[in-house]
């Protein structure tokens, strides 16, 4: 069969023959339909990630959407290496496949759970956003931000408030559901007067981080209050990412003037949280409620696909 087939760390994956693989005990052979590239899938094959191979040849990919002996459309995670998403057929346990809904392209089932599972648990089981709050989402125009802030507006949020860099991206938000956006690429005085603006009088409830570094430090320096006065709510702050940054200057004041809480996303969650936030994305993007957008990219073409820059906001979705 034909594979995205990665020999080092460090390089792209070749699209070459490679052994087709057989079920074990508890393990499914699935024929690929489509496959996501993500950012995790570059760090993994670079050797920046926990998860980065020892051994070589193997296929790359950590997911897709394909079909199972009996015809059945599934979503698939967690491939037996060396076997991977990105290619014609491979081996995954039978656990990891998640029936599909109907009404849902191979394209969208393939883009949207990776994204928009993280961002769903983000809101839900980290930061327990409730209805009726005011959350900010600190890069939102990445893949997993734009819906976040989707997410959020289903959830019931008050205000949804998108910030990030991208300018394009912000104005489309505003179709998704934000209320209100922030450009973080301005000097830091006038950053920090934005977050201030936004936050009001009532301040944040939510914050969901995918940047962290200076615009988070900005952030905070906007919600440090200059007096003593009396604090009526928890802001609380989900650390996801490190697109701006990986680390941040925290000064005391801020944890003693503001009712802050910074929270991390705490690793997987247990396998009946995460099946019934997949089930909640994948139906809620065949009712069409969760857009994303997507590029597909023929297996053949996965070493330039794989070199090029990545779009922001676009998920590119390899098909066999």
């Amino acid at each position: 069969m034909k594979a995205a087939v990665l020999h080092a760390l460090g390089r792209a994956p070749r699209y070459e023959e490679f052994a087709e693989p057989s079920a074990g005990k508890d393990d499914v052979v699935v024929r690929v339909r489509a496959a996501s590239l993500k950012p995790v899938d570059r760090q993994i094959a670079s050797g920046a990630h926990y998860a980065s191979p020892r051994e070589f040849p193997v296929i790359c990919g950590m997911d897709g959407v394909g079909e199972l002996d009996d015809g059945k459309r599934v979503f698939f995670g967690g491939p037996r290496r060396p076997y991977g998403a990105m290619a014609e057929k491979t081996v995954v346990p039978r656990p990891f496949c998640f029936a599909l809904p109907v009404g849902i392209d191979d394209e969208t089932a393939a883009a949207l759970p990776n994204p928009g599972v993280s961002a769903w648990l983000t809101l839900t089981h980290r930061s327990k956003m409730a209805a009726g709050e005011t959350v900010l989402i600190l890069g939102a125009t990445g893949v997993t931000g734009q819906l976040a802030v989707q997410i959020a507006k289903l959830l019931g949020a008050k205000r949804v408030i998108a910030a990030g860099r991208d300018e394009r991206r912000l104005r489309r938000l505003r179709e998704l559901g934000a209320d209100s956006t922030i450009q973080l690429d301005q000097p830091v005085d006038a950053l920090k007067d934005a977050f201030a603006r936004e936050a009001g009088a009532d301040g944040f409830d939510a914050i969901i981080d995918y940047v962290w570094g200076a615009p988070t430090e900005a952030l905070l320096a906007a919600m440090t209050r200059p007096e003593f006065a009396a604090v009526t709510k928890e802001t609380r702050l989900v650390q996801v990412g490190e697109s701006a940054g990986a680390t941040i200057t925290l000064p005391a004041a801020v944890l003693r003037s503001t009712a802050l809480t910074i929270l991390g996303t705490a690793g997987i969650p247990s396998r009946e949280i995460l099946a019934e936030a997949m089930e909640q994305v994948l139906g809620r993007g065949a009712r069409g409620e969760l857009r994303i957008e997507t590029e597909r990219v023929a297996l053949a073409d996965i070493e330039a696909a794989w070199q090029r820059k990545e779009e922001p906001g676009r998920r590119v979705v390899v098909i066999p």
